[in-house]
């Protein structure tokens, strides 16, 4: 599993529980595959912060979900967020909304908006950022704001 991409210690635990090894060897194994930095949950959750927010442009929120999925401790998952600066975040989100805007062009307002924040949404964005990136973009393009809240 190693040779394809990094995995986790929890992820390589599933695999050999899987594979019907015991729990003692496979703890075994697995401790001996960290000293020999074959397994390092913490650079693996850096790195993966990095490459799915540039990738894919998710949020904090997101990859710490992703994250916790793969068996990356809380105080890992949350170092790893951390470094995720908020203007970059920010920056992403903008990117996100103005392709989603440019796609939308020409579909009803109140449509193009849900469809805005829904994308966001399930990006992990807080509310609040895309409803104010949106109608950003709304009033760029000279139309109301059908639909955003103005109370963040």
């Amino acid at each position: 599993m190693l040779s394809f991409s990094p995995r986790t210690r929890a992820q390589l635990a599933d695999a050999l529980r899987r594979k019907g090894v015991d729990d003692e060897v496979a703890e075994r194994v697995l401790s001996r595959y960290t000293e020999a930095g074959l397994i390092d949950d913490v650079a693996f959750a850096r790195a993966w912060v990095q490459s799915r927010h540039t990738g894919r442009g998710l949020a904090r929120r997101a990859l710490a979900a992703e994250l916790r999925q793969r068996g990356v401790a809380d105080d890992t998952v949350k170092e790893a967020v951390e470094e995720l600066d908020p203007d970059q975040e920010e920056t992403a989100a903008r990117e996100l909304v103005a392709k989603r805007m440019a796609a939308t062009r020409g579909l009803d307002p109140v449509k193009r908006t849900r469809r805005v924040l829904g994308v966001l949404a399930r990006k992990g964005y807080p509310s609040g950022l895309a409803y104010r990136l949106v109608r950003e973009a709304l009033e760029q393009e000279g139309l109301d704001d059908p639909g955003v809240p103005t109370d963040e």
